[in-house]
């Protein structure tokens, strides 16, 4: 029997090498004025034969209403029932092709048709969606497992990203479910009738991770996972905690005490909506898309159906692998919701979404390159969009942007229907050089990040301190912004800047840009280095729950960080739970927050921690 360490090694994910900002948008007008601007937004979006836009406009409808909804899911989704042959052999097969293509091309979602699976033991590469198809994840039931470990990187699981389990029940084989993951892995509406193994065969390394709307009847067991977000869920017990474990709506959940053991506990998530879903309706597929919950705690399903809409398929348009940016924007205005199929999509344009309540979807990992220097997506200042299951992977020409929420002065009220990005991720370089000014720029109000990872590659292909340049991750512009589980690592300026008033970001993780060359190159005028999460000294009102800093100067372990975060010292700016540290020495943090917090230092990796700020 192996002992879990009682403080995980704590080596970076990746070994080492052998060798002008915008002006931020100011206080909102009236929301009067917000809902006067979104009228006239809609009036302008929708023409008709009595408004000025002349033949044009009317060949350009004729031409969308040529593209029809709904189809056959594509080559790469895979749907079984309890009746398919050999549904370990196809299993098997796509996990062998996918175990360790971290920067591969191939992309699969696994999808399970109601019913019960005997003898199942799925193990999940990259790249790999699996789900169930029913409404509630008690409608597919595996007796068996959904197994990610770590074999392909000699039991290290930091690298174990991009791949999700969704909607499914279990009753694994042993009692425990092994789910061994670090960043961008979701463990989303999942039934565990028994406990969940969060770290690798061996208890080796691990940097997760994230569980929502999910029921885990036994105990949850970390070991030597760094840190941890679980979102409006229910778990038999949590086993330990190494740096940062953070619970928000979670029946079960430890008690609120950090930093000694490191458990940030709220008893509510403040608003949450979950991640749309493609079931059956007999032998009809529909997305599910859950309502709004405010101050919810538990899995949005524990009462049976949950609340929310079915959509059907033919109210979709299925995009396949080669479908271009204009046939896409072209389905949007026409109407039709976009569900994304398992892909590599190259675009020239940027998709654009103006329509309220749009759904886009993708599924197994769909992934947008913008080729030439665009914006992958733009979504208006609308209400209740829906942007999930999708990874934006920069392209070797500079985006000024990747993912933008609004235009620049964004400002009506979208508080009654939120727009949401749900397990939206984010990567610049690693497949291949990739460059982005800023990843993520949120403009418009009340929007959720529930789940991101925006990532400046560390390893793989095409990086380097210019070579993925990517000076900032996540710009929030916009005010009641609400970021719930909020990863944002290696930028070379900030990781996340926020303007707007009344954010609130529960959990966050992050790491420094491992590859800066000297002092000289993170240096920020009188500061040393640049803060992983600023506010802006204008905000008023912030608040942020269970968030950590890590760097790794492994170029220059002589760096010094000045602090992790910055923010303006003012009543309604708030912080909770906070730490810094310094992995294995490898550079140093000075203070935690602004000029609080005592620095790290020397070689070991001990942990700098503000338990409340101010």
């Amino acid at each position: 029997m192996h002992v879990p360490p009682t403080a995980p090694n704590t080596a970076p994910r990746s070994a080492p090498p052998t060798a002008p900002r915008s002006s931020p948008r100011r206080h909102r007008r009236s929301k009067a004025l917000g809902f006067a601007a979104l009228a006239v937004s809609l009036l302008m979006a929708v023409p008709t034969a009595q408004t000025a836009f002349g033949e044009e406009s009317q060949k350009e409808k004729k031409v969308q209403a040529a593209i029809p909804g709904g189809g056959d899911l594509g080559p790469n989704v895979h749907v079984f029932d309890p009746s398919t042959p050999d549904i370990q052999g196809k299993v098997d097969e796509i996990f062998k092709k996918q175990e360790s293509a971290q920067f591969g091309l191939d992309r699969y979602a696994l999808m399970f048709k109601p019913g019960t699976y005997d003898d199942i033991n799925a193990q999940i590469g990259f790249y790999t969606q699996i789900a169930g198809l029913g409404l509630h994840p008690n409608d597919t039931t595996f007796n068996g497992d959904v197994t990610v470990d770590a074999g392909w990187f000699d039991g290290n699981a930091t690298q174990n990203f991009w791949r999700s389990a969704e909607n499914l029940t279990l009753n694994p084989v042993s009692g425990t479910n092994r789910w061994a993951v670090s960043q961008a892995a979701p463990f989303r509406r999942m039934h565990v009738k028994g406990g969940l193994n969060l770290a690798p065969d061996g208890y080796g390394w691990a940097s997760g991770g994230y569980i929502a709307d999910s029921k885990i009847d036994g105990q949850v067991g970390p070991y030597s996972q760094q840190q941890w977000y679980t979102r409006d869920s229910t778990v038999g017990g949590w086993g330990n905690g190494v740096w940062n474990m953070t619970f928000s709506g979670v029946e079960g959940a430890p008690a609120n005490n950090f930093p000694e053991p490191p458990y940030t506990t709220l008893d509510t998530t403040p608003i949450s909506r979950e991640k749309p879903f493609l079931h059956l309706d007999g032998d009809d597929y529909k997305v599910f898309v859950p309502e709004k919950r405010e101050n919810a705690r538990g899995t949005s399903w524990a009462n049976g159906t949950p609340a929310g809409e079915s959509i059907p398929l033919d109210q979709f348009y299925v995009v396949k692998e080669g479908a271009d940016a204009a046939t896409i924007n072209a389905a949007v205005e026409q109407g039709l919701h976009l569900l994304f199929t398992p892909g590599v999509y190259h675009i020239d344009e940027t998709i654009t979404i103006n329509r309220p309540d749009t759904v886009a979807l993708g599924l197994g990992l769909a992934t947008i390159i913008p080729d030439n220097g665009v914006t992958a997506i733009k979504v208006g200042d609308v209400s209740g969009v829906k942007l999930a299951g999708l990874l934006v992977d920069a392209g070797p020409v500079n985006s000024k942007t990747l993912i933008e929420v609004g235009p620049e002065n964004a400002s009506a009220d979208h508080a009654a229907d939120p727009t949401s990005l749900q397990d939206v991720f984010v990567r610049i370089g690693g497949a291949g050089p990739g460059k982005a000014t800023t990843s993520i720029v949120v403009n418009s109000d009340d929007v959720i990040i529930d789940h991101t990872w925006v990532w400046r590659a560390d390893h793989g292909e095409g990086w380097g301190w210019e070579t993925n340049r990517a000076d900032y991750g996540v710009r929030v512009n916009g005010d009641d912004v609400l970021a719930t589980g909020l990863f944002v690592e290696h930028f070379n300026k900030y990781d996340v800047e926020w303007y707007g008033e009344r954010g609130r970001t529960i959990f966050f993780q992050n790491e420094k840009a491992y590859d800066a060359p000297n002092q000289e190159a993170i240096q920020n005028g009188d500061t040393k280095g640049y803060a992983a999460y600023r506010v802006d000294d204008s905000v008023d009102v912030h608040e942020g729950w269970g968030m950590g800093s890590y760097c790794y100067y492994n170029v220059d372990p002589t760096i010094v960080q000045g602090h992790g975060f910055k923010a303006p010292v003012k009543p309604g700016v708030k912080f909770h739970s906070l730490i810094v540290v310094s992995l294995g020495g490898n550079g140093q943090y000075e203070h935690v927050i602004n000029e609080t917090g005592s620095p790290t230092s020397g070689t070991e990796t001990i942990p700098s921690q503000v338990v409340n700020f101010p």
